[in-house]
């Protein structure tokens, strides 16, 4: 099984993201899901191989999630898919598959915890936050 990425070039957290799963020496799969979104039963996997629920899987902020109505209790899995294939930008990023896991990579260091090698040596965040320093220990 190889590594997928479903990545946002524009978000620092992704980006970060797959700057780790290279320097621990993967070439990945990357997916730019805003502009191939994965279909219905690719994010039900994704999300349910992540452990998670699809609502725990919807991204907020800078999205039309409050002007949708998604926050109601009563908005039904289907609908929240609905959103997404309609809204892509909804789905939350990035999420990353590997043969020890998927995951919602957000902070982007909880990639570390399904990398087969997360001895990736020192890292630093675009932002400048240090995560692995330079002896490898993990900061985060």
């Amino acid at each position: 099984m190889t590594v997928t990425i479903y990545h946002n070039p524009d978000c620092g957290t992704s980006r970060n993201t797959l700057a780790m799963i290279r320097q621990s020496g993967v070439d990945p799969v990357v997916v730019e899901y805003l502009k191939t979104p994965p279909n219905r039963d690719r994010i039900v996997e994704l999300v349910s191989a992540a452990g998670m629920s699809l609502r725990d899987a919807l991204r907020k902020k800078d999205t039309p999630f409050e002007a949708l109505g998604l926050a109601d209790p009563g908005t039904t899995d289907e609908d929240l898919l609905d959103a997404i294939d309609a809204h892509p930008i909804l789905f939350n990023r990035p999420f990353v598959e590997t043969p020890v896991g998927t995951r919602l990579c957000r902070p982007s260091e909880v990639v570390l915890d399904i990398l087969e090698n997360p001895e990736i040596g020192p890292f630093t965040k675009e932002d400048g936050e240090v995560i692995i320093d330079a002896e490898g220990n993990r900061l985060v």
